[in-house]
């Protein structure tokens, strides 16, 4: 080993693991997902409204994280229909147990 090369050691763990649960934290706050005037509903309760747009996301983490980063893609699809002037969306069945790996949602005005 060169005087420049350094090894992980412990000194690194615990700003590893405040990290972590700083980002744990964040993800677990049921105030971080809703997305005030978005509701979500069935394709069944939209008939009557304006379609806006169609949106997609992917969960930004996997494993033991991921319904926290399903969490987040639904929260910033809802942000972004938001945005374009929506106030419902409408997101593709996902199956039970399954990973998750792209969301789809389509955003429409309902006046709601």
């Amino acid at each position: 080993m060169t005087g420049r090369e350094r090894r992980a050691g412990p000194r690194r763990w615990p700003i590893a693991a405040a990290a972590v649960a700083v980002l744990l934290a964040g993800c677990t706050n049921p105030g971080q997902r809703d997305v005030a005037g978005v509701r979500q509903a069935s394709a069944a309760e939209v008939a009557q409204c304006r379609y806006v747009a169609d949106f997609r996301a992917r969960p930004g983490v996997y494993g033991v994280l991921a319904d926290q980063g399903v969490q987040l893609a639904v929260r910033q699809i809802k942000i972004d229909a938001r945005e374009a002037g929506a106030d419902t969306v409408v997101f593709d069945p996902v199956a039970p147990d399954t990973l998750v790996t792209s969301l789809h949602a389509v955003a429409y005005a309902c006046g709601a």
